[in-house]
């Protein structure tokens, strides 16, 4: 075998540039069930499943851009059509690419999902959007049946927002969680209830599971799951004392102690802090 001098630069060129065209990949979870982690932070995570007909898919991803990432990641599994995408939520990160991911694909969402992205696109910050509501919806449960897959789709109680979805898949002892759980991170809060989201948190644990899907972050099992639904019940713990107290929201942002979660990301951008969630619950409180 030949052998090449490659300069320095060039190779370093080289190697950026085979860096640069790597994309994320599917992991398979379960029969015929993939989860697709995002390498953007600010574009959702996946979930999809692989029918005899028809692929379904949970969240698509922030924009076209990244809906194109998570279809070429679908079709390195199956050229099958994608029949049914989920949205957990309304936020753009988790439906941002329904149009690319599934043109012809039947939408499912709760009933306040739907609303609330009817509203948000006509805000102006969201003309680069081009969203696809849900053509199905439905405020408690849908059972969708795919082959011989069972799809257990439901809202449990307000938690990130006040319309989320879990998407449970039984056979394959694996669910997909949006934003009601983020790996090692702090979550961004909207309109929702921490109180129930811990409440929903500890009925999923009691559920068989070996793969949990997160909004967002690397693929987790249940003791990561478990870990996240401490954080919360822990700082809401730690905020309920000190409002007890009669501390101010200001106070409560500073006197949290959160050392024992050290390792959970941060974005001050985003609200999504120990200072910011602690606030919130704050909130939430007051308004009882």
């Amino acid at each position: 075998m030949r052998a090449y001098n490659i300069p320095g630069a060039l190779l370093f060129v080289l190697i950026c540039s085979m860096l640069a065209v790597a994309e994320p990949t599917a992991k398979q979870i379960g029969a015929d069930l993939y989860a697709y982690i995002s390498d953007n932070d600010a574009s959702a995570n996946s979930t999809f499943l692989v029918g005899t007909a028809g692929i379904l898919v949970v969240d698509t991803g922030l924009n076209e851009t990244e809906a194109a990432k998570l279809l070429r990641a679908i079709r390195q599994i199956s050229p099958l059509p994608v029949k049914f995408i989920v949205n957990t939520h309304y936020h753009p990160d988790h439906q941002g690419g329904n149009l690319v991911v599934g043109p012809s694909a039947v939408v499912i969402s709760t009933d306040f999902t739907r609303e609330r992205t009817l509203a948000v696109q006509k805000a102006p910050s969201m003309g680069g959007f081009h969203f696809r509501p849900a053509d199905v919806t439905f405020q408690q449960q849908v059972t969708l049946h795919l082959d011989q897959y069972s799809v257990q789709i439901y809202f449990p109680g307000k938690a990130h927002t006040s319309g989320d979805v879990l998407v449970y898949f039984p056979q394959q002892r694996a669910i997909s969680m949006g934003d009601l759980f983020l790996n090692r991170s702090s979550p961004a809060m909207d309109n929702g209830s921490v109180e129930s989201w811990i409440q929903a948190l500890d009925r999923v644990l009691e559920l068989p599971l070996e793969n949990v899907v997160p909004g967002h972050f690397e693929l987790a099992t249940k003791s990561d799951l478990k870990r996240f639904r401490d954080y919360l019940h822990d700082l809401y713990q730690q905020v309920k004392a000190l409002k007890q107290k009669n501390e101010t929201l200001e106070q409560v942002r500073q006197e949290v102690h959160m050392e024992k979660y050290s390792d959970f990301r941060q974005y001050p951008k985003y609200e999504a802090t120990f200072g910011d969630n602690a606030a919130t619950i704050y909130q939430q409180m007051q308004a009882h």
